[in-house]
């Protein structure tokens, strides 16, 4: 009996053993926080994502220290958040020197790289997308150096929604003869057209690459958002 009872406690204490060290890993995982890594997204290179590998971004109209992206702001690009007292963890290249937090009005936490704000858009579905580069000239995708990152030529960056189509034409012809003249100038003609577009170009209320809208959801820092 004695031996038994031997045994039974050494089961409790691995047991309890166990039991705690599952806690104390589950209390690492959750003063780790919010894991920041990076990937490769097509025409921006390697950038700051999330967990999830959805592309992050930074509104440059932001000075470092500051927050403009609320309200409607937040709900188009909702902010990167994670628990008082949370640090987040850097993984695949992210340089974990450059991770940091800021108080958001309201009292919540959204992580910051380089001291720059970081945001998720919410017409990015899957990994690997970047709809939301460039969009209203702000918001771009941050490279692991800790800078903004401007699409190349043939991205998704907006354009400048100006187009112009025209075409002009003139014929003249003129004709003399010794004996006399006869001269005959054939309608100058012009033909133009202009269009432009200022539209959101949006779908489902999710404004597209193309978007130059003062809407101060989309661009918190124009004349008059603030």
């Amino acid at each position: 009996m004695k031996g038994r009872g031997r045994r039974t406690f050494r089961v409790g204490i691995a047991v309890a053993v166990a039991v705690g060290g599952f806690a104390l890993s589950a209390a690492l995982s959750a003063a780790t926080g919010v894991i920041v890594k990076s990937a490769h997204v097509a025409a921006l290179g390697t950038v700051v994502v999330n967990a999830s590998g959805l592309t992050l971004y930074h509104d440059s109209s932001e000075a470092k220290g500051t927050i403009k992206c609320t309200g409607a702001c937040a709900t188009l690009w909702p902010p990167l958040l994670i628990a008082a007292g949370a640090k987040p963890s850097a993984e695949l290249g992210v340089k974990a020197a450059l991770l940091g937090t800021i108080k958001r009005p309201g009292g919540k936490v959204q992580i910051t790289y380089n001291g720059m704000p970081l945001y998720l858009y919410s017409g990015d579905t899957k990994a690997g997308e970047a709809n939301g580069e460039g969009v209203g000239g702000v918001w771009f995708a941050v490279a692991t150096s800790g800078s903004i990152v401007k699409a190349s030529t043939g991205s998704s960056a907006p354009a400048s929604n100006e187009s112009s189509n025209s075409s002009s034409g003139s014929t003249s012809g003129s004709s003399s003869s010794s004996t006399g003249s006869t001269s005959s100038s054939s309608s100058t003609g012009s033909t133009s057209s202009s269009s432009s577009s200022t539209g959101t170009g949006s779908t489902g209320g999710v404004p597209g690459s193309n978007e130059t809208s003062t809407d101060c959801a989309v661009n918190p820092g124009a004349d008059g958002c603030m």
